[in-house]
């Protein structure tokens, strides 16, 4: 019925998939635990982390590793920056936020088409102030909104 008795191919492989999990476990232990304000602060950290990715897997022409990682970045400024914007209550800033994030997974998507590294580090250099001045009001975010633990 099965070719091997071995879940995994290899020792390698069993390695990357029990990884992965653990890095699941991790992050969503995190997750559960964390205030708004540091939610928001993971998902700049996890963009971050998969355009570094990216841009590594494109030097060593690693293309689905490549494609996962923009992939990955994209549901980041899609599905947690730019869909946790209040456009209504936010005004300028939040529709100068949508416009960004819109551009970035434009640009992300193209850097992942045409193997633009160049890309991908605009996109990092775009992001950086935003999350440095997520960072730099932690503190103040904390005592304002307390944590229920």
């Amino acid at each position: 019925m099965y070719a091997t008795a071995q879940p995994f191919a290899s020792f390698a492989g069993a390695r990357q998939a029990l990884g992965g999990l653990y890095q699941q476990v991790r992050v969503e232990s995190k997750v559960d635990g964390a205030s708004p304000h540091e939610l928001v602060a993971m998902l700049f950290e996890g963009f971050m982390e998969a355009v570094a990715q990216a841009r590594g897997a494109m030097r060593e022409k690693q293309a689905e590793i490549k494609g996962m990682a923009i992939g990955r970045a994209v549901r980041i400024v899609e599905e947690g920056l730019r869909a946790g914007l209040d456009r209504r209550a936010g005004g300028t800033l939040a529709r100068d936020l949508d416009e960004l994030y819109s551009y970035l997974a434009m640009r992300l998507t193209l850097a992942n088409l045409r193997n633009d590294e160049a890309a991908l580090e605009e996109c990092q250099r775009l992001m950086r102030p935003l999350h440095e001045a997520w960072l730099a009001i932690a503190e103040e975010a904390e005592t304002l909104v307390p944590r229920h633990r």
